[in-house]
């Protein structure tokens, strides 16, 4: 069964097409990545699917629901792990995540045991009466995991969510979300800059470039059909070897603060 459902989606901004015309489906229970050079149109597209930005045109489902149409719903279906932290630096690890249960209307026994089993999950039990502002950002990161698994989401995005950590760091993420992937069936979506990182946890991948879909398919079939030995090279055969510029990502960052959770 798809999960996410992508027909034909375009954003427009002004006289700039971040995303033209893009079409696919992740099925439920899928570890899918979306890859793209910087500008690509990553995060406009993630911005749309959770109801931060509306489409020009064409038609989004999570879950069965219309984030333009119904975007309470489609909020619920959802956690998110944004590419910027987005804790409050000024409450404890608890308090964040009892914030956020409160908001999404989970009952308080059930909040209260869901976040001693995701705080144990991510190692930060034992940290739970610190203040956010002490942490590091490897802590932060797994922090912002248990927060958007709290509610029992269908789908986690995550955009780009281990940039700038190490590697230990990045491989206890990932075996989190693996975790709760394989014992919740949660589907996961997610962009990425580390090619090792989409080869090893993706189940499938699309390869974004200039708003549109270049390539889709497994990292195996990605690389046999550009004769590439890893899949950094097949990038790199499929968007060019050129530096790209921010492109649209400025303009959606700026237009998006102006619209967060509006409606």
């Amino acid at each position: 069964m798809d999960i996410i459902k992508v027909k034909n989606l375009v954003k427009k901004f002004d006289d700039i097409t971040a995303v033209d015309d893009v079409s696919f489906e992740v099925e439920k229970g899928e570890i899918f990545a979306f890859l793209g050079p910087n500008g690509a149109g990553k995060t406009t597209t993630i911005k749309m699917f959770t109801t931060l930005l509306q489409p020009t045109s064409g038609k989004i489902l999570i879950n069965g629901f219309d984030p333009v149409t119904d975007p309470n719903d489609v909020r619920r279906s959802f956690g998110i792990i944004f590419q910027d932290p987005s804790l409050d630096d000024d409450l404890t690890a608890f308090e964040n995540l009892e914030f956020h249960g409160v908001l999404y209307d989970i009952p308080k026994e059930v909040r209260r045991e869901r976040i001693t089993e995701l705080l144990r999950l991510v190692e930060l039990e034992k940290r739970k009466d610190d203040l956010v502002k002490e942490f590091s950002g490897g802590m932060k990161r797994r922090l912002e995991i248990a927060r958007g698994l709290l509610h029992h989401p269908e789908i986690i995005f995550l955009d780009e969510p281990t940039l700038g950590l190490d590697p230990q760091t990045r491989n206890h993420l990932w075996s989190y979300i693996k975790d709760m992937n394989q014992k919740e069936n949660i589907t996961v979506f997610f962009s990425t800059h580390y090619m090792e990182e989409a080869d090893r946890m993706a189940d499938r991948i699309a390869i974004i470039d200039n708003g549109k879909i270049v390539a889709e398919g497994t990292a195996q079939k990605l690389k046999e059909e550009t004769d590439s030995q890893t899949l950094e090279d097949a990038f790199l055969k499929l968007t060019g070897k050129e530096i790209r510029e921010e492109g649209a990502k400025g303009i959606d960052k700026l237009r998006t603060m102006r619209r967060v959770w509006k409606r």
